[in-house]
């Protein structure tokens, strides 16, 4: 019995450093590159994913990748507003924000999310530090414009959707200076405003603008769903821009994916040399995305 246990064991040590061996080819092109992650969805609220997530991460810094974290919080924001009887509300997907809301919004993402994942990464062995938009000047932000057709008047109207805002200006520096003393950015998805107002910005929207800014090797945005779909329901693994067009006019790519896809778009325009939407409730999604040749996700790239 213990022989055939140790043969086991041998077969399962050997898979592992076959595993480590393949890896290699793939540590060694991600090495010293910026990988920029946005985290939210189930994985972020989910405890055992949220510590595979930590590990992950501490996992790419150790092997010599920059990982940089941006992360949401629409469910512990809509949480938080309940139980403070604030009343909130939704336009085209986007919280209408006013100044009690981001107030507490702020709260929320540059507080308790923030600090949770901070906690996390370095209780697994990392150094993070946690900041916002507003730290540094990292993130210069203003307002979002977003227009509606009426139905009716076919009129245009313009909506107000209080302090949402939109990154106009993304610091590179700021964070360089945090990678070179070693420490991990996670990064809560709040700008600031040309009169020092406080911006909510989504947080997909932080994660392609970051990502652009410091020149990433991939953008990763970890969702709820295995990526993009084709109308059979199976998975599309990589797309250029131009297919990303074809497949929304014709109705494949719809609803909530289109805005995430328009965030891989823009940030491969700005040098990104590529990004994924991939399954954050799939454990350790990342390594498998970045340190193997098969991918999980959907890749975007030009």
């Amino acid at each position: 019995m213990a022989a055939h246990r140790n043969i086991a064991e041998t077969k399962n040590w050997l898979r592992t450093a076959e595993t480590i061996t393949e890896a290699l080819p793939f540590m060694r092109r991600y090495a010293g590159k910026n990988v920029v992650v946005k985290y939210g969805g189930h994985a972020m609220g989910d405890r055992k994913l949220a510590a595979q997530f930590a590990r992950d991460v501490v996992l790419l810094r150790q092997v010599g990748v920059n990982p940089i974290v941006v992360h949401g919080g629409g469910p512990q924001i809509g949480e938080m507003l309940e139980r403070l009887a604030v009343k909130s509300e939704f336009v085209d997907g986007l919280r209408v924000t006013d100044a009690e809301t981001v107030d507490i919004v702020e709260m929320v993402l540059s507080g308790s999310i923030n600090k949770a994942i901070v906690a996390a990464i370095n209780e697994a062995g990392g150094t993070a530090i946690g900041v916002s938009g507003k730290d540094g000047g990292l993130i210069q932000a203003r307002k979002l414009r977003r227009t509606r057709r009426d139905p009716d008047s076919n009129i245009e109207k313009i909506l107000d959707l209080g302090f949402v805002g939109e990154p106009r200006h993304v610091n590179p520096q700021v964070l360089e200076n945090l990678q070179q003393a070693g420490m991990i950015p996670v990064i809560a998805p709040i700008g600031v405003g040309a009169g020092g107002e406080t911006y909510n910005i989504n947080a997909d929207t932080v994660a392609g603008a970051v990502a652009g800014a410091v020149g990433a090797l991939r953008l990763l945005l970890l969702t709820d769903v295995a990526g993009v779909l084709d109308k059979e329901g199976r998975l599309i693994a990589e797309l250029t821009t131009e297919e990303v067009a074809l497949l929304q006019a014709d109705g494949t790519i719809s609803g909530g994916m289109i805005p995430k896809l328009e965030t891989c778009i823009q940030a491969v325009e700005e040098g990104v040399e590529a990004a994924v939407i991939l399954d954050g409730r799939v454990p350790h999604a990342m390594l498998l995305e970045i340190f193997t040749d098969r991918g999980i996700g959907t890749l975007v790239r030009r």
